[in-house]
């Protein structure tokens, strides 16, 4: 049972989607909560389909605000007539039932501060459910065919009905279908295309070391020299709010900012000053008020804090796109980098977090061009001018590297371009993968799943050959870019995993993140960390396996058993399992597991470890298909052989004995209607919903 998918998993998601909606309205049942089994689908449907990153088990306040007053209004019908759906009542039980099945991530927030970002729009959802503003397009007019008593579950009636709508013989709500229409035209309605790729783990050195770091950083210095030099007195500017030059030439040699002064009669002429002084204002430690530069008062403790202070002047470099890049007079032209800035910037440093390689320059140079292909309109011009108009961009993206490198963000140096890279067209679908390249490697270069191009295959020899001629400048995030890339992310909502984070998750929540998460080397540093926070050894390890024990998912148990045996150094992972060979519950995961990793074979099993993993497999199967349909379907595909199966399945000691009932029950239902119908992955594969009195757009 995973708790995130590829948005092109939609097979996986819906028979996972399906599966937990099955137990939650069992759980639910049991505990006497409100559910609704449709509104849990589709809330499920917003946390995988509308957010960036697709966790099914975190939920930010921000999260629960933007599904209550945004995505379910503008996504679920609900016809005139029709009982209204407790949708925040579900979303408390669904929250309540992930937390209990140690379901959550234990990287978001405690249940409580969930369920009070429940509380605190609950009572906004009703109005706006009713607010025909917040309505998708399609729900617009399913809303508005209904009002007009035309069965919308009529395909004829209802093509009908748009028929009339496009010869203008349809009376409805402009007002509201005008606000509906801008939305989606300026792209704040809300779909399936927000999904970021995932990123790779990293390791960060402690905040003091990070502090130790920015504070020799020469930007830092001078900006914080700057800042002291302003004061809370102020000093006086010119009338176009620019430096007197004495005042300039003093600063030039205070800061060291290497610029020119001899026959400069203006502080404009001073490049490297002004970009400072801008920088300084756009990170708001100065300011230019009634003809005087003032520093911020606000800003004293930034002053005190170097860290703080460099993170607060990275956030500034996506605001110096005029100072840095910008045309200097009307003679000038920008580049196609100043119309795309802070994308570029944005992705430039989102290519480089997290890569185990240093990126060659031609590589990252190739991606910023696929951005400026998909921007802009580049179809007048000759091929001259095309060449033209890149190379200008490329300089200007030199400069902006330039700045990033002062700043400490970045590193470079030259050497030869990791294999990785040489086989791969970053800016088009281009030649096979290198089959030694990592899965995760080549998912976070965006390369993953790539066919061929004879117009691409061409171009990556080209790069080939630029790679491989000789030393190449390679570029890396330095940890202090590294940190301050995380923290943007994570506050766009992006999932971005740090190497020490999980120390205090329960054992349950660690595995999970490692099962869905982290890539071998990381997981062992992770579970290294994890396991000295708690000292005893084997008690922590005991605290391991139980979580195994106690997750009810058996799919989720397996993988979360395999994470363990993978983060396990120097052979400690087979002992294990080996042991949990010999354990009443957790034995058929542990035979399972040493058989898929090759370290046992059919041969060295016993009669009764050879039914304890076929019934293992069978109820892992059950689950994989998404709940009682789907599995009735997944086990009728199996053939005739699938009743002596289960049969001595059935006749196993495994220890899940309600998972062995619940087969018991569909292998009733196989054995006794063995014509094939629709599953529930059909059932589920339209919006309209499982029970069809609601639709969804």
């Amino acid at each position: 049972m995973r708790m995130r998918f590829e948005p092109e998993a939609e097979q996986e998601f819906e028979a996972a989607r399906g599966l937990l909606v099955d137990r939650l309205v069992r759980w639910a049942g049991e505990q006497g909560q409100p559910v609704d089994g449709f509104t849990a689908e589709a809330i499920l449907d917003y946390r995988h389909r509308a957010t960036v990153d697709g966790r099914l088990g975190l939920w930010q306040p921000r999260h629960v605000e933007e599904l209550l007053l945004t995505w379910l209004p503008q996504n679920v019908t609900e016809l005139p007539g029709e009982e209204r759906s407790d949708a925040p009542g579900t979303l408390r039980t669904l929250l309540r039932y992930v937390h209990a099945e140690r379901l959550a991530d234990p990287r978001g927030p405690a249940l409580q501060e969930c369920l009070a970002a429940v509380d605190k729009v609950a009572e906004q959802h009703p109005a706006a459910m009713a607010d025909r503003t917040r309505w998708g397009l399609a729900k617009f007019w399913a809303t508005t065919a209904a009002e007009q008593s035309v069965d919308v579950r009529d395909g004829a009636a209802m093509q009908r009905f748009a028929d009339r709508a496009r010869r203008g013989e349809v009376a409805y709500d402009e007002r509201a279908l005008d606000a509906i229409m801008e939305r989606r035209l300026s792209g704040r309605a809300l779909s399936g295309s927000a999904r970021a790729e995932p990123q790779l783990p990293v390791a960060l050195p402690e905040d003091d070391e990070l502090r130790r770091r920015a504070e020799a950083s020469k930007t830092v210095m001078q900006l914080h020299g700057l800042t002291e030099w302003a004061g809370q007195d102020g000093r006086p500017v010119t009338a176009t709010g620019r430096l007197r030059m004495a005042d300039a030439r003093d600063l030039v040699d205070a800061l060291g900012t290497g610029d020119k002064t001899d026959g400069v009669r203006s502080s404009a002429d001073l490049p490297r000053l002004g970009l400072l002084t801008e920088w300084a204002k756009k990170a708001r430690l100065v300011r230019v008020v009634k003809g005087r530069l003032y520093a911020v008062a606000r800003s004293r403790p930034l002053l005190a804090d170097p860290l703080r202070m460099w993170l607060r002047a990275f956030d500034a470099c996506f605001e110096l796109r005029q100072a840095l890049i910008g045309a200097r007079s009307g003679w000038h032209v920008e580049s196609m980098l100043f119309d795309v800035y802070e994308d570029v910037l944005g992705d430039v440093l989102n290519t480089l977090y997290s890569l185990p390689y240093p990126m060659p320059w031609p590589r990252l140079r190739d991606t910023v061009h696929l951005v400026y292909r998909a921007s802009l309109q580049l179809d007048g011009g000759s091929d001259l001018q095309h060449r033209m108009w890149f190379e200008h961009a490329d300089r200007d993206l030199r400069t902006v590297l330039d700045l990033l490198d002062d700043l400490g963000a970045i590193e470079r140096d030259r050497g030869m371009a990791d294999p990785v890279f040489l086989d791969v067209d970053l800016s088009a679908a281009g030649p096979e993968l290198p089959p030694d390249m990592p899965p995760e490697v080549a998912q976070l270069l965006g390369v993953a799943d790539r066919t061929p191009d004879p117009v691409a295959r061409e171009r990556a020899e080209r790069r080939r050959e630029e790679l491989t001629a000789g030393p190449v400048e390679l570029i890396r995030l330095t940890d202090l870019g590294t940190r301050a890339v995380r923290q943007r992310l994570l506050a766009d909502g992006r999932d971005a995993p740090l190497i020490g984070e999980l120390a205090q998750a329960s054992a349950g929540g660690l595995l999970g993140v490692l099962a869905e998460e982290y890539p071998p080397d990381a997981a062992q540093a992770e579970l290294a960390g994890w396991i000295a926070a708690r000292g005893e050894r084997e008690a922590a390890l005991r605290q391991l396996t139980d979580a195994v024990r106690a997750m009810a998912f058996r799919t989720r148990a397996q993988a979360m058993l395999g994470a363990l045996w993978t983060a396990l150094p120097d052979g400690e992972g087979e002992r294990l399992l080996r042991t949990l060979r010999r354990d009443p519950q957790l034995a058929p995961l542990a035979l399972n597991t040493l058989a898929q990793r090759e370290l046992l074979s059919p041969e060295d099993m016993t009669d009764t470890e050879h039914l304890l993993v076929l019934a293992e497999n069978l109820l892992q199967l059950v689950e994989l298909a998404g709940g009682s349909d789907g599995a009735e379907e997944a086990l009728r595909a199996q053939g005739p052989e699938i009743r002596d199966a289960i049969a001595a399945a059935l006749d196993s000691a495994h220890p899940d004995r309600a998972g062995m009932e619940e087969l018991g029950r569909l292998a009733a239902e196989v054995l006794r209607a063995p014509a094939a119908r629709p599953g529930r992955a059909h059932k589920r594969a339209r919006p309209a919903g499982r029970s069809g009195r609601k639709r969804r757009r």
